[in-house]
């Protein structure tokens, strides 16, 4: 019977006192045996109660522990993992707040990590010197501390800033243990409570134990970074091998198919993901996306070690050709700096750049050689035709008329840039050029002598130099042409007409007074001149010659020319427009009327001879 009334004992909260249980029983007419006994029982039932109420606890303990364990197996966030850590530990202590510290060894402190129930920003931020306070006395010691009344507890070192911010939170009690890691304290885990209490040997434990949760969770952070860290340097260093050895295979298949400077600059930009520039040993860009100056630094630098060189947010690189410093590799433009390999693969892309302008330069020099070759065997007229233009076809030399010749005298460059700059255009019209006799000589399929004399001009200024030309045409013999062109430019030598172009024509009587002439020059003028007047008249049987005779002795009279002749005026303009139709508009002005003349004065005395 008694035993009903202790069943109230069991619940979570008692809800009588022994005396109000014996007093409930008696009034139920408990007997006096069963009131003997109910002492013993209420104890027992007491004692059974808090078996329970503790067992609950630790049930509640192992399981909160147990989370904890299970969340450090998939742990990635360590931050989460402390937080929820705090969390548990002021739940289980019923704290009314817990925070979680760790030593700064740089400057002897201990700082907050992670807070639970603070009321204030200036505690979550709070830095202890090591040694003072609980807190700091439990990282430093690396044992643990608690103290029913903090303020008032004198056993530890009291600083006016940590009591301002323990009195912000009305902290009272307040219970320390250390974060051990291999025998260093590495910080510590606190549980305070805002009312004066004792801290029983169970919570210091339970503490202890989260504590030790929390320095797996740090260490394993620490391996799990330590692990990351790892294995993003190797995906890092296979990519950037993968990477090098794909640039490597670009570079080599580039040099095996004979690719130049451009291919180059596109392969490595690409590989690196910028914009690259090749500039010659000058300056001059060669190939590429230009980049802002400042890089120019860096080139001396490259050359002296034969390494890349970071400058003005650009990386440099020489290329050489043993001790010749042959170009210039610059890569800019980026949005990330180069990793080690990546720089590995801008300089060897610089030799590989210094091996196609080698290569190019060989391949010029043979050009130039094979092609002065022909073109000497082709001015002396020593070589059967039929062997000649084999080698011309093999050379890429187109040798059917028209063609046209320009000789040069170049001056404010070497001779073999000259050459260089000769034999570019040359070959950008399959014709051929080279030096001869000691002048610069263009051989190009082509009917306008003069458009190819200035062409070849403004090419030799553009390379800083100055060239006077004489060109000539031809639609059989080369020899005679080359010949013709070499008195246009004797003669515009003596002139002293530098830097001019002109063939026989734009020289008149000038090439007959100054060069060395004889009856086939003097034939060539006169056909020159007024070849198309002395074909008319061969063919038509009229009579422009006379006409044209008469008219320079009367002065330029149509009538008097008329009665000369005894024809009527308008027959002396008729054959005079049939002459500006043959000749040109210009023949009757001093310069080219003086030619004419002379022509007419020579053509007279060749045939009265």
């Amino acid at each position: 019977m008694a035993g009903s009334f202790l069943d109230l004992l069991y619940d979570e909260a008692p809800r009588a006192s022994f005396d109000e249980v014996v007093a409930e029983a008696e009034r139920a007419g408990a007997t006096p045996a069963e009131l003997a006994g109910l002492r013993r029982e209420y104890d027992v039932a007491l004692r059974l109660r808090e078996l329970i109420a503790r067992q609950r606890s630790r049930e509640a303990e192992l399981s909160a522990l147990y989370d904890t364990a299970s969340d450090l197996t998939a742990i990635r966030d360590v931050d989460a993992i402390l937080a929820a850590i705090v969390r548990r530990a002021r739940q289980l202590l019923n704290a009314d707040m817990t925070y979680l510290s760790l030593n700064d060894e740089a400057d002897g402190a201990s700082y907050m990590k992670v807070t639970d129930g603070a009321l204030t920003q200036e505690f979550r931020t709070l830095r202890l010197p090591l040694g003072t306070g609980l807190l700091g006395l439990v990282a430093q010691s690396g044992a643990p501390y608690f103290t029913e009344d903090y303020q008032s507890d004198a056993r530890f070192l009291h600083r006016e800033f940590i009591d301002d911010a323990v009195a912000g939170e009305r902290i009272r009690a307040i219970l320390g243990v250390p974060l051990v890691l291999e025998g260093r304290v590495i910080g510590a885990l606190l549980a305070v409570h805002r009312t004066v209490r004792p801290f029983p040997s169970s919570e210091v434990t339970l503490l202890t134990s989260f504590a030790a949760h929390a320095a797996v969770a740090l260490e394993n952070a620490r391996l799990f970074a330590e692990l990351d860290q790892a294995n993003r340097t190797m995906t890092e260093h296979t990519a950037a091998v993968e990477s090098a050895a794909h640039a490597h295979d670009r570079l080599t298949d580039l040099l095996l198919h004979g690719g130049g400077v451009e291919e180059v600059a596109r392969v490595l930009a690409e590989v690196l993901e910028a914009d690259l520039a090749i500039h010659d040993a000058d300056g001059d860009l060669l190939a590429g996306t230009a980049a802002q100056d400042g890089w120019q630094r860096g080139v001396a630098d490259s050359v002296a070690s034969g390494r890349s060189v970071e400058v003005a947010g650009a990386y440099v690189a020489a290329a050489l050709a043993g001790t010749e410093h042959v170009a210039t590799l610059v890569l800019h433009g980026g949005t990330r700096p180069l990793a080690l390999a990546e720089r590995r693969t801008l300089e060897r892309g610089a030799l590989v750049t210094a091996l196609v302008l080698l290569f190019a330069r060989t391949v010029a020099q043979t050009e130039e050689r094979l092609g002065g070759e022909l073109l000497t065997d082709l001015l002396e007229g020593a070589t059967p035709d039929l062997l000649l233009r084999e080698r011309a076809r093999r050379q890429r030399v187109v040798l059917d008329p028209p063609l046209a010749v320009a000789v040069a005298s170049v001056e404010g460059i070497d001779r073999h840039a000259a050459v260089r700059v000769a034999v570019r255009l040359a070959a950008a019209r399959r014709g051929l050029a080279g030096e001869h006799r000691g002048a610069l000589v263009v051989l190009v399929p082509s009917g306008d002598p003069r458009e190819l004399g200035g062409t070849l001009r403004d090419a030799v200024r553009t390379a800083g130099g100055v060239a006077t030309v004489g060109v000539a045409g031809t639609d059989g013999d080369l020899g005679p042409a080359y010949a013709d062109a070499r008195r246009c430019l004797d003669s515009l030598v003596t002139l002293g007409r530098t830097g001019d172009v002109s063939d026989a024509a734009g020289l008149g009587v000038t090439r007959l007074l100054l060069g060395e002439n004889g009856p086939g020059q003097l034939a060539e003028y006169v056909d020159t001149t007024l070849g198309p007047v002395l074909a008319y008249d061969a063919q038509r049987g009229t009579s422009l010659l006379e006409t044209l005779e008469a008219w320079f002795a009367t002065g330029g009279r149509v009538r008097e020319t008329a009665e000369r002749l005894h024809v009527h005026p308008n027959t002396v303009v008729q054959r005079l427009d049939r002459v500006t139709e043959l000749l040109g508009s210009d023949w009757r002005d001093p310069g080219r009327g003086l030619d004419v003349q002379l022509a007419l004065r020579v053509h007279r005395l060749r045939a009265d001879d």
